[in-house]
């Protein structure tokens, strides 16, 4: 196996590996960031999302949903396109991703509350101002990182670029 390979697999944690990665960045005052997705088929809006994201701290983590969890939102019968161990691999080839999550749970809220970054982000098809947990465009974790001093943010979406739209052009 190439030693580049390697790298790009080690950038992919569990959740006890990026607890402890978490706290070494801590101590180092480096501020983390978080994101999460099914990042399924990577594409233009994904990059501009993720680089943007990684801009508003020294380092992101971005949680991804596991192949069950994405089965869960109901997005399509067909998806995810690719399995969550090729997905995480692709995020971790991004230079400014450092760290890959995969959760299993409907939402990343549990991740969040462990990891506490310093920054949660979404795109801007949520709302930062959203309190009513039920909406469509809250920020799951949002109350909780803003309970203890952290900072929520959305970042503009390109417009055009969807995996969905990608799909549905493949046919």
């Amino acid at each position: 196996m190439s030693n580049r390979l390697e790298n790009l697999q080690n950038k992919v944690l569990t959740w006890q590996e990026a607890l402890q990665l978490r706290g070494i960045w801590q101590l180092k005052n480096q501020k983390v960031a978080f994101t999460n997705g099914c990042f399924d088929i990577l594409h233009l809006g994904h990059i501009s999302y993720l680089s943007q994201a990684a801009d508003c701290a020294n380092k992101l983590i971005v949680g991804l949903n596991t192949d069950s969890s994405v089965r869960q939102l109901e997005k399509a019968p067909n998806r995810p396109i690719n399995e969550e161990n090729a997905r995480a691999l692709v995020l971790a080839a991004l230079s400014f991703v450092d760290a890959v999550v995969l959760f299993d749970q409907n939402t990343p809220l549990e991740l969040i509350e462990k990891l506490q970054p310093d920054v949660l982000i979404k795109g801007a098809d949520y709302n930062v101002n959203q309190n009513d947990t039920t909406a469509k465009d809250y920020i799951v974790g949002s109350n909780e990182v803003l309970n203890y001093g952290g900072v929520v943010k959305t970042i503009p979406l390109v417009e055009g670029y969807s995996t969905t739209s990608i799909i549905a052009k493949g046919k």
